[in-house]
């Protein structure tokens, strides 16, 4: 039976950090609120599983896991257009730095606008470490690919992020 106290004390603290990935995952407030629901009770029922010094990784990996369940019952088409996207992706050699051309050129919205648009595994690597901070090891652990995978996915999205922002229209005030 879970501890109530336990889970109130190691994952609790981490619910923000679970909505906001699931935010970016799911690109909806609503849908990421459910999807939050349903890790929080997995997360309870498998408490027991939870080691403290990695409560928040555990607790991200949960959300993760079940927003592509979700994500398979409501939006399959998306899991499809991502991995297709996502080798696209991979072909182009040039992986170039997008933090410049985030900081000097786009505001908030646009920056959110751009990493919307970019396919699945790409927006979860740079949401797992650039929002949520998480450690190279933490994403791996996370996301379940080699810590390889997740600084190829960092480089590659960080290319797709700063094309997206030097192909939007700049706004005006």
């Amino acid at each position: 039976m879970p501890e109530p106290l336990r889970f109130q004390e190691l994952v609790l603290p981490h619910l923000d950090a679970g909505y906001n990935l699931a935010r970016w995952l799911a690109r909806d407030e609503h849908d990421a609120e459910d999807v939050v629901q349903e890790a929080c009770l997995r997360a309870l029922k498998y408490e027991a599983a939870l080691r403290p010094a990695e409560a928040r990784p555990w607790f991200l990996t949960i959300v993760r896991h079940a927003y592509y369940d979700w994500c398979r019952r409501n939006r399959p088409a998306e899991l499809v257009h991502d991995a297709q996207e996502e080798l696209a992706a991979m072909a182009d050699p040039q992986a170039i730095d997008p933090e410049q051309a985030a900081l000097q050129r786009a505001d908030a919205r646009r920056l959110t606008e751009a990493l919307a648009t970019l396919p699945l595994a790409f927006r979860e690597a740079l949401i797992l470490r650039e929002l949520e901070e998480l450690s190279y090891k933490e994403i791996a652990q996370v996301t379940g690919v080699p810590a390889g995978t997740v600084m190829s996915r960092l480089a590659r999205g960080r290319a797709l992020l700063q094309r997206a922002l030097q192909s939007a229209p700049a706004q005006t005030a």
